[in-house]
């Protein structure tokens, strides 16, 4: 080392050094302010984004003239089970359930089954004609034919009043599509095919012995996206469903809440209406997302991970 290093090395100080993670440095002042404030921040972020869900898990379980005057807040008050006791005595709950448990499962397997063959498909760049379907998919995230020529179609194809008007018309999504394609693209390295076709394996050999089980975050992420829209599914039913054996639990809930609302009238004043109403409004509320809060822990490791490689890169 040269007598000129030594000197530009001796005059180099700490603060000119860049962060190491590895190493521990002595905060000042102005860094522990600058943690407080970021702190405080994320503090209030959290607040703001829980704090809706804990006001009606308490509010379900509290009296309904405790939740209208105010008296709710952080605990409840009065505690009472009759908000889910007045949805539970509908047997038509549990039929509700029970149908939108077959539309999610079977509908969430069919967009698997379709999503991610056709973005594998699309992600090759041997497949010429890949641009021009990428760009038919495209067109439809911006126009539709519409409510009435839909309605005219799922008549013809005889699948009004159906399961089958739950699972074939959104079998395949194309912003799915897209963040499946770009993940094949950007994560599944393309050495990858070429020894599998030295070794004389066929695409599909390939596609369901080396990219599926190399694809369990996209998986898992599409599988969430397509779970929660079938769950959360209350238009389909509303247009396209009469018969009320078929409806999922959306439609059902909101025909208890209606029901419940309409026979208060006749034996109540206006504002106990309205608490009725209240109260089997945030019942309603658990009943429905309940059984996404306890599938999405499950899944947030592949969610986190499939997110960032399949829709930040490229």
């Amino acid at each position: 080392m040269s007598n000129a290093t030594v000197a530009v090395a001796a005059k180099v100080s700490k603060d000119d050094i860049p962060f190491n993670p590895k190493v521990h440095y002595k905060k000042k002042a102005s860094d522990w302010v600058i943690d407080v404030i970021i702190w405080l921040l994320l503090a209030l972020v959290v607040i703001a984004v829980l704090y809706p869900l804990w006001f009606v898990i308490i509010s379900s379980f509290s009296s309904p003239n405790a939740v209208a005057s105010g008296a709710v807040t952080f605990l409840p008050k009065d505690i009472t089970l009759a908000g889910y006791e007045a949805v539970f005595k509908n047997d038509q709950i549990w039929n509700g359930y029970l149908n939108t448990i077959i539309y999610t499962v079977l509908g969430t397997i069919v967009n698997l089954v379709v999503t991610i063959p056709c973005a594998f498909a699309l992600s090759r760049s041997e497949f010429k004609a890949r641009r021009v379907i990428m760009f038919l998919f495209t067109v439809t995230m911006f126009f539709s034919g519409g409510l009435v020529p839909t309605y005219l179609l799922y008549q013809q194809l005889d699948i009004l009043n159906t399961p089958l008007v739950f699972i074939l018309p959104g079998a395949i999504s194309a912003y799915n599509v897209i963040v499946a394609r770009t993940f094949f693209e950007t994560s599944i390295p393309e050495e990858l095919h070429d020894a599998a076709q030295i070794d004389g394996m066929s695409y599909f050999g390939y596609f369901f012995r080396i990219v599926i089980p190399l694809s369990s975050a996209i998986i898992a992420v599409i599988g969430l996206y397509c779970f929660v829209a079938h769950w959360n599914d209350y238009m389909t039913g509303l247009i396209y469903v009469t018969d009320t054996d078929k409806w999922p639990l959306q439609n059902v809930l909101q025909q208890i809440l209606l029901v419940n609302a309409n026979s208060s009238q006749s034996a109540a004043s206006a504002s106990d209406q309205q608490q009725i109403a209240d109260q089997l409004k945030f019942a309603i509320i658990i009943i429905s997302t309940l059984p996404l809060l306890v599938l999405y822990p499950f899944l947030q490791k592949y969610f986190n991970k499939g997110v960032m490689l399949g829709a930040v890169k490229g």
